[in-house]
Protein backbone atom coordinates (compact mmCIF):
# COMPACT_ATOMS: atom_id res chain seq x y z
CA UNK A 1 0.00 0.00 0.00
CA UNK A 2 1.36 3.61 -0.80
CA UNK A 3 0.64 5.99 1.80
CA UNK A 4 1.33 9.94 2.02
CA UNK A 5 4.51 10.81 3.77
CA UNK A 6 5.16 14.34 5.56
CA UNK A 7 8.20 15.32 6.71
CA UNK A 8 9.13 18.79 8.75
CA UNK A 9 11.70 20.33 10.56
CA UNK A 10 11.24 20.63 14.30
CA UNK A 11 13.95 22.02 15.91
CA UNK A 12 17.01 19.69 16.29
CA UNK A 13 14.71 16.80 14.70
CA UNK A 14 12.27 15.69 12.17
CA UNK A 15 8.56 14.83 12.32
CA UNK A 16 6.77 12.56 9.90
CA UNK A 17 3.18 12.16 9.39
CA UNK A 18 1.02 10.16 7.56
CA UNK A 19 -2.11 11.53 7.21
CA UNK A 20 -4.08 9.18 5.51
CA UNK A 21 -4.12 7.15 9.15
CA UNK A 22 -3.25 9.90 11.62
CA UNK A 23 -0.18 8.79 12.51
CA UNK A 24 3.07 10.05 12.96
CA UNK A 25 6.05 9.46 14.21
CA UNK A 26 9.97 11.00 14.58
CA UNK A 27 13.80 10.80 13.66
CA UNK A 28 17.34 13.03 13.74
CA UNK A 29 16.92 12.85 9.93
CA UNK A 30 14.78 12.86 6.95
CA UNK A 31 15.31 9.20 6.18
CA UNK A 32 14.88 8.55 9.86
CA UNK A 33 11.74 10.18 10.37
CA UNK A 34 10.63 8.19 7.45
CA UNK A 35 12.07 5.26 8.44
CA UNK A 36 10.58 5.09 11.75
CA UNK A 37 7.03 6.49 10.08
CA UNK A 38 7.05 3.45 7.97
CA UNK A 39 7.34 0.55 10.81
CA UNK A 40 4.75 2.60 12.81
CA UNK A 41 2.66 2.12 10.06
CA UNK A 42 3.58 -1.49 9.45
CA UNK A 43 3.22 -2.15 13.35
CA UNK A 44 -0.37 -0.32 12.89
CA UNK A 45 -1.46 -2.86 10.26
CA UNK A 46 -0.04 -5.86 11.60
CA UNK A 47 -1.90 -5.25 15.48
CA UNK A 48 -5.10 -3.24 13.82
CA UNK A 49 -8.19 -4.76 13.08
CA UNK A 50 -10.17 -4.41 9.48
CA UNK A 51 -12.59 -2.14 11.52
CA UNK A 52 -9.96 -0.36 12.63
CA UNK A 53 -8.12 0.52 9.37
CA UNK A 54 -11.52 1.17 8.01
CA UNK A 55 -12.20 3.57 10.27
CA UNK A 56 -9.26 5.66 10.63
CA UNK A 57 -8.22 5.10 7.10
CA UNK A 58 -8.97 8.34 5.31
CA UNK A 59 -9.51 8.85 1.36
CA UNK A 60 -7.49 10.30 -1.33
CA UNK A 61 -4.88 13.14 0.25
CA UNK A 62 -3.47 15.70 -2.40
CA UNK A 63 -0.35 17.70 -1.13
CA UNK A 64 0.19 20.39 -3.21
CA UNK A 65 1.27 24.13 -3.45
CA UNK A 66 -0.19 27.26 -3.69
CA UNK A 67 1.23 30.54 -4.42
CA UNK A 68 -0.20 33.81 -2.05
CA UNK A 69 0.83 37.59 -2.34
CA UNK A 70 2.46 38.88 0.85
CA UNK A 71 2.71 41.88 1.71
Amino acid sequence: MKLTAIIEKEDTGYVSLCPELDIASQGDTVEGARDNLKEALELFFETASAEEIQLRLRGDVFVTQVEVAVG
